[in-house]
């Protein structure tokens, strides 16, 4: 995991000044990543009704409202580092699938991804972080793959980054809710990863429970 910055790139006035001049521009109808009409607001207001759930990385390179290029209300994201499962973020996933009804869930790691580098030393080189980190690093190493020595590090990251997904993919396929929703015909449940280079989202194949 990078070592945190020394100190803030900018102050806390400069970030949030930052912050209402994009939403000026997101009142103007001026975002770069989706049309907006305000009625869109008034609608929304109401009610939502997203047709996808994302859990994703909280990394900042990663927001799925750009890179799925959507606008307001067509996905529920939910996000946090290593895009680790743990009961709230279930709990989430649960309310996505049963009250917002969300047919497609995609569950997003991406290359490079600083909780899973991380994971991987507490996992290999007995590695300790922080204690809140350590226990959210601790959620993903169950879903690392053992270590290989023919692997660069930036292969073993990439093969973990795939080997978390998967298994975060596994572990929602197998619970009960999960098996009833797919017998059902219902939900589908899938595996991605962003690349940070090139921008594109690649599904991954997932082999379901007999």
């Amino acid at each position: 995991m990078a070592k945190a910055p020394e100190g803030p790139r900018v102050s806390a006035d400069d970030a949030l000044t930052r912050l209402m001049e994009g939403n000026q521009r997101f009142l103007r109808g001026e975002a770069r990543n989706s049309a907006f009409r305000r009625e869109t607001l008034t609608d929304l207001a109401l009610d939502q009704a997203p047709y996808a759930t994302i859990l994703g990385c909280s990394d900042s390179r990663v927001p799925p409202e750009w890179i799925f290029d959507v606008g307001l209300g067509e996905l529920f994201v939910i996000r946090v580092a290593g895009n680790a499962l743990s009961p709230e973020i279930a709990g989430t996933l649960q309310y996505a699938g049963s009250y917002l009804e969300t047919p497609l869930f995609v569950i997003l790691g991406h290359e490079g991804c600083g909780a899973i580098t991380a994971a991987l030393a507490t996992k290999h080189e007995g590695a300790q972080f922080r204690s809140r980190v350590q226990l959210l690093l601790e959620s993903i190493v169950p879903g690392l793959p053992t270590h290989d020595p023919t692997l660069s590090p930036g292969e073993q990251v990439s093969r973990a980054v795939e080997s978390n997904v998967r298994w975060t993919v596994r572990q929602i396929l197998d619970s009960p809710e999960g098996r009833a929703r797919m017998a059902g015909g219902r939900t589908k449940v899938v595996g991605a990863v962003y690349e940070l280079e090139t921008g594109r989202v690649r599904i991954l194949p997932v082999t379901p429970t007999p």
